[in-house]
This record gives structure tokens, C-alpha cells and sequence, in this order.
């Protein structure tokens, strides 16, 4: 992957370079809000598939930075408001926006980051840009509300988990690969097998995420997995193992959400030794049952229909990059 990790490094900085340009654009007292999600870093892989798939169609004249940059502040946004959703007090590291300028203005701030990227789509005169990335929003958002609607459902079935991770991560990174293609002037055929590449890899970008908190080491996994109990949601390995698992195991689990549960609204609660210790043996119990290598496993399935959309683009240096993107999703650990 030595010619993709080429790319990036000559790549972010002028991404990072070009949403400092953007962020600019905000009002003196929204800035500081913006900074500080962008500051603190992220793989800023969908503005890096856009400007990949726009190269790989290669007709495209208009300058792609703009709509690259859009992606990310999309994104930041939904970071903004979704911390604030799980009552998260770090983001990367650091403390968490709403923790620094309070719920309000992070929710404002987020909305004013979403309207700038709308902006900026809107800018290139495209109507199709415009409405990839509309749909890319909604079928977030909707994602994000079948989540909340499914908190406290330890009963979860792997289509209903699969519908959630669709929206909340997948869509938008379907409309950066098919935003790229339509600004680098792919004919309908190539706009729809670059949306079915970024559509697949999101899924499997997810589930791969999903996968590494029940490979890390107990104690990391366990803070990971309790971070989820207490929000109340499953993620696909719990589900997989769930699926196998006694009615005991099923009610001792849900017990253990009720104990350790937080609600949005409330102080975050300290969570009892005990509670640790339960939660880090039932990240024992999934790996032993290997639930974690099965997800990784459909992961590698999405990847694979990635791959395949990847046949309907043009050779291009910038196709082989798509598809080392691809495995570096898959396979990485961290």
C-alpha cells in the first residue's frame, strides 16, 4: 500500500490546507467551534475518495478541492452532533466540543458546518451534486434515528444492525465516491458503480470498526464495549454471538445494560468494578466464540462487492488507489 500512503502524504495537507480556507468563510464566533473537530485529526477518507474517484473518471475540469473539503464538514457535523447524542466526553483524545462551548452552541455549530457544505456543493452549479449529497445527509440522520429507536434492544437481528450502520456510515461515504465521479465527468454507468463502491466499503468500513473493540486487548475492548453497553446499543459481534447464546446469557447481558446504562440527559455515572469485570468477560465470551473473526469475515464480503464495482471504472493509477483504499480498510488494526 506504499503508493497510497504516497498519495495521502501529498494529499492531506492540501485538504487540511483547503478547509482552513473554508472555515474561514464561518462567523468569527462559529470558527472556534469548527477548529476544534477539524483540529483534532481523523483519516479524512471522504474527501480522499472524492478527489480519487473524480481523478479515476478523469474528465472533470473544475477544481475538486471545494467539494472534497465539503465532505469532511459534513462529516465534522455529525461528529459535533453526535457526541452530544451519546453524551461522549472525548472525540479522538480530546475533550469533546459540547464539553468545551456547551450542548447549544455545538448543536449550532454543527448545523452552521452542515449549511457550509451544502454551500460549497451548491457552488459547483451541479444538481446532481447537490442532490447526492442531500440524500447522503437524510439517510444519516435516519440512520442515527433507527439507532436511538433501537437503545436497549439486546435482541437486535444482523439486517436491522446492518440497516443502521447503512445510514450512519455508509451513505455518506457512497456520496463522496459518487460526487467524485460526477464531477470528474463519469457517464450514469460509472456514477452508479462508483456509488456501489463507496456504498460497500462504508459498510465494511463499519463493520470493521465493530470488529477491532473485541480484538484489542481486554482492558482496551472492554472500555470500547462498555462505552456501547451504556449507551444501550449492540454492535454486530454481540449480535452474532447473542444469536447463539442461551436465554440466560441473553438476560444476564440485559441486566447488565440496566445497571450500567447512562441517559443521554444525565451525568455520566461511575460504573462499578464489578460491572468492569462483567462487561471485559462478556468481550472474552464473543472472542471465544468468534464473533469478532465472523464480522471481520462479512466485512471482507462487502469489500469484495466493492471490488467489484471497481471493474466498471477506467484504468487509471487513481482506480489501483481505490482499490488499495479498499484493503486498507479491511485489514486494518487500529
Amino acid at each position: 500500500m506504499q503508493a497510497l500512503q504516497v498519495y495521502m502524504g501529498n494529499e492531506l495537507p492540501r485538504i487540511n490546507t483547503h478547509l482552513d480556507t473554508c472555515v474561514q468563510r464561518l462567523d468569527p464566533y462559529v470558527q472556534p467551534i469548527a477548529r476544534h473537530v477539524l483540529d483534532a485529526g481523523g483519516k479524512r477518507l471522504r474527501p480522499l475518495l472524492t478527489l480519487m474517484a473524480f481523478r479515476a473518471f478523469g474528465a472533470g475540469q473544475a477544481d475538486p478541492y471545494s467539494l472534497a473539503a465539503s465532505l469532511e464538514l459534513l462529516h465534522s457535523a455529525t461528529l459535533l452532533h453526535d457526541d452530544i447524542l451519546d453524551s461522549a466526553g472525548l472525540r479522538r483524545g480530546r475533550p469533546a466540543a459540547h464539553t468545551v462551548f456547551g450542548r447549544h452552541a455545538t448543536i449550532l455549530g454543527g448545523d452552521a458546518l452542515l449549511a457550509l457544505g451544502n454551500r460549497l456543493v451548491a457552488e459547483y452549479g451541479d444538481s446532481r451534486l447537490t442532490v447526492a449529497i442531500s440524500d447522503g445527509i437524510m439517510r444519516t440522520a435516519t440512520g442515527e434515528i433507527r439507532e436511538i429507536a433501537q437503545v436497549g434492544n439486546m435482541s437486535l437481528t444482523n439486517e436491522e444492525y446492518l440497516e443502521i450502520v447503512t445510514g450512519k456510515t455508509a451513505y455518506l461515504i457512497e456520496a463522496a465516491t459518487r460526487c467524485g465521479a460526477i464531477l470528474g465527468g463519469a457517464d450514469d454507468a460509472g456514477v452508479e458503480n462508483a456509488s456501489r463502491f463507496g456504498l460497500n466499503l462504508g459498510i465494511a468500513f463499519q463493520l470493521v470498526d465493530d470488529a477491532l473493540d473485541y480484538g484489542a486487548s481486554e482492558e482496551e475492548a472492554g472500555k470500547s464495549v462498555a462505552a456501547d453497553l451504556r449507551e444501550g446499543k449492540a454492535t454486530l459481534p454481540l449480535i452474532l454471538y447473542m444469536e447463539g447464546a442461551e436465554p440466560e446469557e441473553r438476560q444476564r447481558l440485559q441486566e447488565l445494560v440496566r445497571r450500567i446504562g447512562v441517559d443521554a440527559d444525565s451525568p455520566v455515572a461511575e460504573v462499578s468494578g464489578e460491572d468492569i469485570a462483567a462487561v471485559i468477560a462478556t468481550v472474552q465470551r464473543v472472542r471465544e466464540a468468534g464473533a469478532a473473526e465472523r464480522t471481520r469475515e462479512m466485512a471482507a464480503g462487502y469489500a469484495q462487492a466493492a471490488r467489484q464495482s471497481l471493474d466498471g471504472f477506467p484504468t487509471s493509477q487513481e482506480t489501483d488507489l481505490l482499490g488499495e483504499a479498499l484493503e486498507y480498510v479491511v485489514q486494518r488494526n487500529k
